[in-house]
């Protein structure tokens, strides 16, 4: 990928959605990620579909 596409993809991204820092133990990450990953799932999509499960139980 070249700069230009980088650069492209970047500024998109960055007027398209918000970011959110995860920070965890040394070690979660890969646990949590191979866990995302056994139910068919990114690492980010897990972590987004808990939030909206957590906030859908909430009744937000």
């Amino acid at each position: 990928m070249g700069k230009a596409s980088t650069a492209t993809k970047n500024a998109w991204n960055a007027k398209a959605y918000d970011q959110l820092r995860v920070i965890v133990k040394k070690g979660e990450k890969d646990k949590i990620k191979a866990y995302a990953e056994s139910q068919g799932l990114s690492l980010n999509a897990y972590i987004n579909k808990l939030i909206a499960e957590d906030m859908e139980k909430a009744g937000e």
